[in-house]
């Protein structure tokens, strides 16, 4: 099965004047197309800053990282931007999107800044939003949606563009069960109808239950 995602041997340090903290201590991971991989640990194990480096947001101070074929270079921001643009549909716990725009226009919006401009991005935006289930609320806004609906939208604007891998931080925090069961049935379903690596940072235990593996990390290391 082709690999979307390899990180090898992913170190992380801040430093902040003395101070010296390594987050991530060689951290390794593969995640290959159609695959769901749950990645738990407890506050401050490095989960979130390994999600980070994972999404071309941060860069390790050592180790790589390859998505879909392409290696990731670290002192070259122009392609860590280009990289995220192109490869990486991100999902966030607090859907993040702009309230004065409709469903639709959310996911244009997004499109444009990838780089696809007025009718293409109109047709894409449609598409991946009758994908996630919401053809009936595209002209809604925010406000009139339902929670799982937003993150719906929010799921939506990932796929715009057809990314390799998705990357979701906490997607069913502010949910309830049954509709964070149904977010988590439609990322398994989308991951493996649309050949697409899942990486899903959480705490909920349902998504052990939609999740090919489960890693953890604990004090920036995998859990053996």
């Amino acid at each position: 099965m082709k690999q979307v995602l390899e990180a090898r041997d992913v170190v992380k340090v801040f430093e902040e004047g003395a101070q010296r903290v390594e987050v991530l201590k060689g951290v390794s991971i593969e995640v290959a197309a159609g695959e769901v991989v749950a990645l738990e640990g407890p506050s401050g194990s490095g989960k979130t800053t390994f999600l980070s480096i994972l999404g071309c947001i941060l860069t390790p101070t050592s180790g790589g990282v390859t998505i879909a074929g392409e290696s990731v270079s670290s002192d070259k921001p122009e392609q860590l931007r280009d990289v995220r643009r192109r490869l990486i549909g991100f999902v966030f716990q607090q859907f993040n999107l702009f309230p004065a725009l409709t469903a639709l226009e959310n996911v244009e919006y997004s499109l444009n800044v990838r780089g696809t401009p007025g009718r293409a991005a109109a047709q894409e935006a449609r598409r991946v939003l009758e994908r996630v289930g919401l053809g009936e609320r595209l002209h809604f806004l925010p406000r009139d949606l339902s929670g799982g609906q937003k993150q719906r939208v929010a799921i939506a604007r990932a796929l715009a563009g057809s990314p390799q891998l998705l990357l979701a931080d906490e997607p069913t925090a502010n949910l309830d069960t049954a509709v964070g069961e149904q977010v988590l049935d439609l990322f398994r379903d989308l991951a493996r109808s649309e050949s697409k690596g899942l990486v899903i940072v959480t705490h909920d235990p349902k998504v052990r239950k939609i999740a090919d593996r489960v890693v953890g990390i604990h004090d920036g290391r995998l859990a053996a």
